[in-house]
């Protein structure tokens, strides 16, 4: 009986530390006073990140961040690029391309990267536009910022500049 419950244990702390090492990149939440965004922030380590076949390849799906799918909550029913958007928790999905990204909040949350997207399509939200504007410095580092009308995602020498204005 002790040989049962000592292997049961030993099993217990083995999957309890394989599954805490999913996650491979640092993960961040930013706060303001009505909008939240958590995310996965993956590093460049030298190597192309957005173009035809970059670790991002343009016109390719991607979580927007590291692991899980980045979440965002609004405390506000708010325009979203150009969209009305109810206040709610959303995974951030992203479309990267050379002028523009598309931009997909879907209410499943709890994704897994982008892996289940396209089982997932039918709980699209909204599907926007964001301008990509050309850094002249590299972002070693994936990077979401709060503006006062705006996320903005930054990495590489790429910043994508999502609207976003709550109705007061």
């Amino acid at each position: 009986m002790k040989q049962t419950i000592t292997l049961a244990i030993l099993m217990l702390l083995t999957f309890t530390s394989v599954f805490a090492k999913d996650r491979t990149s640092k993960h961040t939440t930013l706060k303001n006073d009505w909008m939240s965004v958590t995310y996965g922030q993956p590093m460049k380590k030298g190597r192309v990140i957005f173009s035809e076949t970059g670790l991002v390849p343009f016109g390719q799906i991607w979580r927007t961040g590291a692991d899980e799918a980045t979440e965002v909550t609004l405390t506000k029913d708010c325009m979203f690029a150009g969209h009305q958007l109810k206040a709610g928790t959303y995974t951030l999905i992203t479309k990267p391309g050379k002028a523009e990204w598309t931009v997909i909040l879907n209410s499943k949350l709890g994704q897994w990267g982008a892996y289940d997207y396209e089982k997932n399509i039918a709980t699209n939200v909204i599907e926007g536009t964001a301008t990509v504007k050309q850094l002249d410095k590299v972002v070693e580092t994936f990077t979401i910022t709060l503006e006062k009308e705006a996320i903005v995602l930054s990495w590489d020498q790429t910043s994508v500049i999502i609207p976003v204005k709550s109705f007061n």
